[in-house]
């Protein structure tokens, strides 16, 4: 075991992306960096790259779809440190955006176990490494499209995004972060979308073919400002880089 005073944090779906960018700046800080990544060889070059930038990083091979792959990262990140300070659950997948017409079971299926079963085996078998912590804090990475106000607003952008799998299942995070909040007040759960409702902008990663107005910078602002909580930091909030977001 190697990590025992430094602030440590595992990130999810870190080999590019807003992942790696979130990586990225809180190893800047000086943090241990736990780079989860379900493709190993991707996951390896990006933490070679935070490496020759100074960053503390450790590798993890880690599908949020398989229980084996996250109780085989749980055995991993234990074997450097005895607790977990942060986690970010960013992992997701759009899936293919079927339109709701059109839209199966079977459609909404693996974007649910990416998008809403990952996060949920994530946090349930890293639990007793955060219950370890001081401060111990866990951000799940959402999307505007999850919020009713906003996807019934005419004027907002994904109104107009005609699908059921990646907005429902972001929809199901953000309640799942608020009954994690309510059930376990030790622990702070928070939930963010990387965007600026209010200015009706996105940032730019693959899932949106780097179509947004952000940069991955700027989409990360919510995501270090809540894994940077202090220990009067707030529970069971829905913000972006500009503040609340309306559920």
């Amino acid at each position: 075991m190697t990590n025992t005073t430094k602030t440590s944090v595992l990130v999810t779906g870190g080999n590019k992306g807003l992942g790696l960018e979130t990586a990225r700046r809180l190893g800047g800080l000086g943090w241990t960096v736990f780079l989860g990544s379900r493709d190993e060889d991707r996951g390896r070059a990006a933490a070679d790259k935070l490496l020759a930038d100074g960053v503390h990083v450790v590798m993890v091979p880690l599908d949020v779809t398989s229980n084996a792959s996250v109780m085989t990262a749980v055995a991993r990140v234990r074997a450097h440190t005895d607790r977990l300070d942060v986690l970010v659950n960013n992992a997701g997948t759009p899936g293919s955006l079927v339109p709701p017409a059109d839209a199966t079971a079977e459609d909404l299926h693996p974007v649910f176990d990416t998008n809403v079963y990952g996060p949920v085996r994530v946090t349930q078998a890293f639990l007793p490494l955060l219950e370890a912590a001081e401060n111990p804090r866990v951000v799940m990475v959402s999307s505007a499209g999850g919020s009713f106000s906003v996807v019934t607003d005419p004027g907002q952008p994904v109104s107009k995004m005609h699908e059921l799998a990646y907005s429902t299942s972001k929809a199901a995070l953000n309640m799942i972060t608020v009954r994690y909040a309510q059930a376990l007040p030790r622990i702070k759960f928070n939930v963010v979308t990387p965007g600026e409702v209010a200015n009706r902008k996105f940032a730019a990663t693959d899932m949106n073919k780097h179509t947004g107005a952000l940069t991955v910078t700027e989409g990360t602002d919510s995501i270090v400002r809540l894994a940077t909580l202090g220990p009067d930091g707030p529970s069971g909030t829905f913000t972006d880089r500009l503040g609340p977001v309306g559920w």
